[in-house]
């Protein structure tokens, strides 16, 4: 497996909403990137030169070029990144994305490179303790992906696991692999959490293969 680099910004490295060019140095990320405008779907893009596909409207990208780094930007939602023998992807998971199926697609885009996804990595997101969410919604994820999404904030209101439908739809990947750290964007303050702080900043998760 190639050599993937990943870094995950924070509140300290300035807010990376809105146009993020000219892109900051950030640990030897090679410029330009790719970034997305995310609209909560599920499209995917195939990157295979440095800065392709910037602006468009997407909420993945994949590569398997060296040197193409990839970002999604967050502020609650999941920044996942997927991880395959010579091919790296990045996506931008709320609710309603894993629901469409982001997850797969991007893990087909992968295998269209002939590097199916082995391992991934998610970053910093909301946690159940924080998020609450009720309703049709609610209902509608726990078919899709097992009453182990239901969950109670930390003050006993229905709640959305979103970290554990991601998992859920990795692994129907067979992607069992998973680094977590845990960290919950709205509990921690060197994120940003649009939902419980209403922050309007984002911070923002990239990859690359390197060179």
């Amino acid at each position: 497996m190639r050599s993937v680099r990943i870094v995950t910004t924070t509140r300290a490295d300035g807010d990376l909403a809105g146009d993020p060019r000219p892109e900051p140095a950030l640990a030897g990320a090679p410029r330009p990137w790719t970034w997305l405008r995310q609209v909560h779907g599920d499209r995917v893009v195939v990157v295979s030169r440095p800065g392709e596909h910037a602006g468009v409207e997407a909420d993945a990208a994949v590569t398997a070029t060296p040197g193409c780094t990839l970002a999604v930007r967050t502020a609650d939602c999941a920044p996942v990144v997927l991880r395959g023998a010579h091919a790296v992807a990045v996506a931008h998971l709320g609710w309603r994305g894993v629901l469409a199926g982001l997850v797969a697609r991007t893990a087909d885009a992968m295998r269209e490179l002939g590097a199916a996804p082995v391992a991934a990595d998610l970053g910093p997101c909301i946690r159940s303790g924080c998020y609450e969410f009720d309703g049709p919604e609610l209902d509608d994820l726990a078919a899709r992906f097992g009453d182990g999404v239901r969950a109670t904030t930390d003050g006993g209101r229905p709640a959305l696991d979103l970290a554990a439908a991601v998992r859920v739809a990795l692994a129907e990947q067979g992607v069992t692999d998973v680094r977590d750290g845990g960290v919950c964007t709205a509990c921690d303050e060197r994120w940003f959490s649009h939902r419980v702080r209403q922050d309007t900043g984002r911070l923002a998760t990239l990859a690359w293969i390197e060179r």
